[in-house]
């Protein structure tokens, strides 16, 4: 199942209804599902594996297993350590991505 970015519009509340809905429902049905989110929290409350992805072109950075317990706890102290890990990994894409932007305005190219 493909889900991309299905909570996306949702509030805080309905977002956590909806995630908790879907980790029932692969838990009873265990279903392989591909979900798209921008969200590194609801990644590491949804996925056995996060997938990370470089900037443009978009390729596979890296691949992260969660051995988090479930149901997560997204204040646990594994859980806020995992999140910060994954915040940095993206972080060191933003320089070299914010560079290559800059050089394509400055030439008159939309990135």
């Amino acid at each position: 199942l493909l889900m991309d970015e299905p909570f996306g519009a949702l509030d805080a509340q309905n977002r956590r209804m909806m995630q908790d809905e879907l980790v029932k429902i692969w838990a009873a049905t265990k279903k392989t599902c591909l979900f798209v989110t921008h969200s590194i929290e609801e990644a590491l409350l949804l996925a056995d594996r996060v997938v990370t992805m470089t900037a443009r072109p978009g390729r596979i950075k890296a691949v992260h297993e969660v051995s988090l317990a479930r149901p997560r706890d997204d204040a646990a102290p594994a859980f806020v350590t995992l999140k910060r890990e994954l915040a940095d990994l993206l972080q060191q894409e933003l320089p070299e991505e914010a560079g290559r932007v800059a050089g394509a305005e400055s030439r008159g190219k939309r990135p």
